[in-house]
């Protein structure tokens, strides 16, 4: 029984980094840059989330939305005014770039009156509620979780599959040029994408941050979420979703199986045991080029 409890519970914060790497992937299939900010995006999205529940006492069924909203809003700046004026320059610098942005994400974040330094709580209506199912319990946050992260893929897919937008999108990640070619506006894509990845990131801050606490050095989750993108193969949505649930499950029978410490790199030891049978990741796109 405890098996299962861990299992959920590992499920539920493999969802979070799940959501994550998805960021992570997405920008690197359309633009090929890794974005080194997204946990960054994902700590705004859980201050500006709290500002509306907490601070301005909004419902959290309109701050959830709000907030995704609002950090979509952030992405697309982003994406417009920092990393376009730098396109044709090395990858490297738009590396460089994400990295700044990350730093300087947190320090905006701790000069914001409301904000600062300190450890805010973010409650949610289904928050330190339990659910027992005969000797099994499980916690409603993690319920929670595992629900409206599998909403959010469902639309996603939808979305991807089935839109004018979303075909767009596709189509803009395997070739560019193609693309423009083909009459898509390649940069408004572009930016859309990087919306969509800061909207992601606002939405895994806030299914979060009910259980971990709101605070300017919570993006440092994005670390984990790293590893997953890596497991999963760096230019796959599915694997994305998998390496987050991996790592997820890998570091729940950790804490609880192996010696104190073990946890804390579970992720990385994933990682290089993965690259070490697949360096690609497993479910990366093999492809042949001709020299």
């Amino acid at each position: 029984m405890e098996l299962l409890q861990l299992t959920i519970a590992g499920v539920a914060m493999g969802c979070i980094y799940a959501l994550i790497a998805l960021g992570f992937v997405l920008i690197y299939k359309a633009t090929e840059v890794v974005n080194f900010a997204q946990g960054d995006v994902m700590m705004l999205g859980a201050f500006v989330a709290f500002t509306f529940a907490s601070l301005w006492e909004w419902p959290f069924a309109l701050s959830l939305p709000f907030a995704v909203l609002v950090l979509a809003c952030v992405g697309a700046l982003f994406d417009r005014f920092l990393l376009r004026p730098i396109i044709g320059q090395p990858t490297f610098s738009a590396v460089m770039v994400t990295i700044g942005v990350g730093f300087v994400a947190r320090g905006v974040a701790t000069m914001i009156p409301g904000w600062g330094t300190d450890t805010h709580a973010l409650k949610a209506p289904y928050s330190d509620g339990v659910l027992h199912l005969g000797a099994l319990v499980v916690s409603t946050d993690d319920l929670a979780i595992i629900t409206l992260t599998s909403l959010l893929c469902g639309l996603l897919f939808l979305f991807f599959r089935y839109t004018t937008v979303g075909i767009a999108m596709q189509a803009s990640s395997q070739n560019q040029l193609a693309a423009y070619y083909m009459g898509i506006p390649v940069r408004r894509i572009n930016t859309l994408i990087w919306a969509i990845s800061a909207g992601i990131a606002a939405f895994a801050a806030v299914l979060l941050a009910p259980i971990t606490f709101v605070h300017s050095n919570m993006g440092f989750i994005g670390l984990k979420a790293f590893p997953a993108a890596v497991v999963g193969g760096f230019g796959s949505i599915p694997g994305a979703i998998v390496g987050g649930l991996i790592i997820g499950l890998v570091e729940a029978y950790a804490g609880f199986y192996l010696p104190e410490g073990f946890k804390s790199v579970a992720a990385y030891l994933v990682v290089l045991l993965v690259l070490m049978v697949r360096p690609s990741g497993i479910f990366a796109e093999m492809r042949r080029k001709k020299v």
